[in-house]
């Protein structure tokens, strides 16, 4: 997993360094040289335009200008101070083969508006100047990199609001540092094997058994993906049901078993001693007394359980106290029922909060999916695109966050491997027109592919696309 650090965080990371700061933008400059000459193809013949502001950011990009000119490419530093430098910038046209943008770093506050770069590809030291460091929001009109080469760990502002559609591709560059204090970090496929256990090759079908609660007249098929998905991520017995239906709607391998319309909250949590994870809420419906039920279930309940949907909606804001692990699974509309308002530009901040409320693993679910503990740690994915937007992705997300709860994983660490396959699943069952279901029956594959070794090694030895972490 890389590292996620907030710009506060980064500046007591560069305090406790014991070289000094000389040495540290030595080896942030050197990184960004690297980079630059990756991107030239070449240093013969090749002319770079380094805009450098004030700061220590600013500082990294004079002295790769530097290591540029001994290489032999011809190098012009122009100083964000220097507006007449600034404006002529505007005419660097087709004789400036790169822009090194090191204007300003994760602390800048106002509005950035340098002029536009045109067809010159762009390289940002440590994040595009004029992205917000912590939510990513873009304060004016940033360029946008085609890579940015940032330091010792992610930075919020990379993986959330504005910065990944302006980054381009993603370098962590090793200058040192200790991050070991990271409270948050970026999941990878590399991962997924690590923080889900493989089924044992001596397990019954019993050992690692979820029982779906979901679906209702008019949403039937959200129970059938969700079981579906639930037996696609390695549960060996999935039982579905819908409560006050004598037939749920579910996958002929799964085990269809009737609960009551009233009461059925005590009869779950009485007789799944035999399971490793209850998911409720997809397509459930909003019946009275449904709080009531996830009441009784999750007071009483000694396993995993995962509330999405339904589930979430009717929890009105107010904690249910809790026996087991809870999972809570909101999108934006459901995180603002929970918590009385949107989750804002930073979802990690967002989910955290949440997670603190309910003592609850908390899932933000969105282009940067945030999974937090009560006790402020996140895992981020940012494996899935707009192919996850369709009907039904979020009973698949269930159900394979409930085989991974029975599998034996943590509840952050089942919910987290869940939200990267899950977006894998989703680039690997298509292209246009892809459906709940399709990404259901690529969850198979996707794990497959994340847990052959071979695939694993060239995800680490590979610079991180944060659009596309391991793109099939």
């Amino acid at each position: 997993m890389i590292p996620i650090v907030t710009p506060e965080e980064m500046a007591a990371v560069d305090r406790a360094a014991p070289e000094p700061v000389d040495v540290l933008i030595g080896r942030a400059a050197g990184a960004v040289a690297r980079e630059a000459l990756d991107l030239l193809g070449g240093a013969y013949g090749r002319r770079v335009v380094v805009l450098a502001g004030k700061g220590n950011n600013g500082n990294d990009g004079r002295v790769a200008a530097r290591l540029l000119e001994r290489r032999g490419v011809r190098t012009r530093v122009v100083e964000v101070a220097d507006t007449a430098g600034l404006g002529a910038m505007a005419d660097v046209g087709p004789g400036c083969d790169l822009l090194i943008d090191a204007a300003f770093g994760t602390g800048f506050r106002g509005t950035w508006e340098p002029p536009s770069p045109g067809a010159t590809p762009v390289l940002a030291v440590d994040i595009p100047s004029g992205i917000d460091g912590l939510a990513g929001q873009a304060c004016g009109r940033p360029w946008h990199a085609v890579r940015t080469v940032t330091f010792a760990a992610l930075k919020p502002g990379l993986v959330q609001g504005d910065g990944p559609a302006h980054c381009g591709e993603v370098v962590v560059a090793d200058i040192g540092l200790d991050t070991s204090s990271a409270r948050a970090h970026l999941v990878e496929s590399a991962d997924v094997a690590v923080l889900v256990p493989a089924r044992d090759p001596s397990a019954h079908k019993w050992r690692n058994a979820v029982w779906v609660v979901a679906g209702s007249p008019g949403m039937r098929g959200a129970g059938w993906l969700c079981a579906t998905a639930a037996m696609r991520g390695g549960s060996g017995y999935v039982r579905s049901s819908s409560p006050g239906l004598d037939v749920a709607v579910a996958p002929r391998e799964a085990v269809s078993t009737p609960l009551p319309g009233t009461g059925w909250g005590a009869e779950v949590a009485a007789g799944a001693g035999r399971f490793g994870a209850v998911v409720v809420g997809p397509g459930l419906g909003r019946a009275d007394g449904l709080r009531a039920e996830l009441a009784d279930l999750v007071a009483d309940l000694g396993v995993p359980v995962l509330l999405d949907g339904d589930a979430l909606a009717v929890l009105g804001g107010e904690p249910v106290g809790h026996r087991g692990p809870l999972v809570l699974t909101p999108h934006d509309g459901e995180y603002a029922s929970l918590m009385g308002e949107p989750p804002g530009a930073d979802r990690l901040a967002a989910a955290r909060a949440a997670a603190q409320r309910y003592d609850a693993v908390v899932l933000l679910k969105g282009p940067t999916t945030a999974v937090a503990r009560p006790d402020g740690t996140v895992l981020v994915a940012r494996s899935g695109d707009e192919r996850l937007a369709t009907a039904g992705s979020g009973d698949v997300l269930s159900g394979l966050i409930g085989a991974h709860l029975a599998l034996g994983a943590g509840p952050a660490a089942a919910a987290a491997a869940a939200a990267h396959l899950h977006g894998l699943a989703g680039r690997m069952a298509g292209g246009h027109g892809v459906v709940a279901e399709d990404i259901a029956a690529a969850l198979g594959p996707a794990r497959d592919l994340v847990g052959d070794p071979r695939a694993r090694s060239a995800v680490a030895s590979a610079p991180m696309d944060i659009d596309g972490p391991f793109a099939p």
